[in-house]
């Protein structure tokens, strides 16, 4: 049996399928680790959504900013952005299938030394931590409140960790580090304007994972999100969305052996200018 952890698809079902190949990926055998955004800007987000799902245990995915942003949209809150493909998803006759398990998939997930989560920790959790932290967005998610909670998880505030916050601001903050974060202060406070390269950062902020005495340091974090940022293999890091959507590639790495396979992203699926 083999591990497989997967990049950013973003409903980019073709390259997804050639990476499956080039894998030899055998659901029968094999498990596929998948980092979130399963949907968004791609072309074929309901196809990509129905495979992952008939997948059922062969699969493992945590919900990235793009699955969450389909979920408040399809419940009428947050904000359409201008290149978002959700159309096709949510005329579909078994949309609420698809909506409701993708409801119930875990914002992180802790495997042995692994710990997998679609933009990153704050430096004050252990990966421990980050999955009880999870569970409390997450049994909110899957609740009768989850209506509730989806029109109040839009906004960046408070844009740090207290171990005192409570209701919809605590909530929002785990979110907001688990599916958005990429650049941070190394006292835990999260920027989100800026989006591109490390070099990039604002004044006073660092990339999450080079916060120094992190508290996840001894974890190995299997992370998407940050595309700019391109396939990073490190020790502890394994960052692997490169950019498939922007015609970079899509990429896969066997855990157990830290093989590398990609493919590039088909042409068809890049958004037009």
């Amino acid at each position: 049996m083999a591990t497989y952890a997967i990049g950013d698809i973003q409903g980019c079902f073709e390259s997804f399928m050639r990476l499956l190949d080039h894998c030899a990926f055998d659901p029968g055998h094999d498990r596929l680790w998948l980092v979130g955004d399963l949907v968004n800007r791609g072309p074929r987000s309901l196809e990509t959504l129905r495979f992952i799902r008939n997948l059922g245990p062969a699969a493992i995915t945590v919900l990235g900013n793009h699955d969450l942003s389909l979920l408040m949209t399809a419940e009428g809150f947050g904000k359409r952005g201008k290149g978002d493909t959700f159309d096709e998803i949510l005329a579909a006759p078994d949309r609420d299938e698809l909506l409701e398990w993708l409801r119930h998939q875990p914002l992180c997930h802790v495997e042995k030394t692994y710990c997998m989560v679609h933009a990153g920790l704050l430096p004050q959790w252990t990966a421990e931590q980050a999955r009880a932290l999870a569970a409390e967005v997450e049994t909110v998610l899957t609740g009768p409140n989850w209506r509730e909670f989806m029109s109040h998880m839009w906004g960046s505030e408070p844009a740090s960790w207290r171990d005192d916050l409570q209701g919809w601001p605590r909530l929002r903050v785990i979110v907001n580090a688990m599916t958005r974060m990429r650049f941070c202060s190394t006292e835990g406070v999260m920027d989100f304007r800026v989006k591109g390269e490390v070099a990039k950062a604002p004044a006073g902020y660092i990339p999450w994972f080079q916060v120094p005495g992190r508290c996840s340091a001894d974890s190995v974090l299997i992370t998407g999100h940050w595309s700019a940022l391109g396939l990073k293999v490190m020790t502890n890091l394994l960052a692997l969305d490169s950019g498939c959507l922007w015609g970079g590639s899509l990429t896969s790495i066997r855990l157990e052996d830290r093989a590398i396979f990609q493919v590039d992203c088909s042409q068809n699926e890049i958004p037009a200018a």
